[in-house]
């Protein structure tokens, strides 16, 4: 991470669970995105570093919060102008990424108030 830490072979939070599931319901996310022409989809990895830390992080503290929490983990692509130091990355422009965090976040909004892990891949 930024500040030079390498974790390996450590758990994210020591007697936890091995894997959290998100919450949120994706699959509708996912649609809703694309009928509005957004790209998207279902990802069974939050990554393998920081990603990682920060979703288990929000999924264990979600898990131990009544009611339960929806909770997961939006990746969004560079911006064009980052990308361009990338190449093949993939990127989207600004006002696509917050339209998109938007819609996901009516669907998630409109999922009710138990949102079930099943509904989420």
């Amino acid at each position: 991470d930024n500040a030079g830490n390498e974790p390996i072979d450590r758990p994210v939070v020591a007697g936890g669970p091995a894997a959290y599931f998100a919450t949120l319901p994706l699959k509708p996310a996912v649609a809703a995105l694309m009928r509005e022409g957004l790209p998207a989809a279902v990802s069974n990895r939050a990554g393998t570093f920081v990603c990682n830390h920060v979703f288990y992080s929000l999924m264990h503290r979600a898990a131990a919060r009544p009611p339960r929490l929806g909770a997961g983990l939006l990746h969004v692509p560079y911006l064009p102008a980052q990308a361009a130091a990338h190449p093949g990355a993939p990127s989207m422009a600004l006002d696509d990424v917050l339209r998109a965090i938007e819609i996901v976040l009516r669907v998630a909004a409109n999922a009710g108030d138990d949102p079930s892990p099943a509904a989420g891949g």
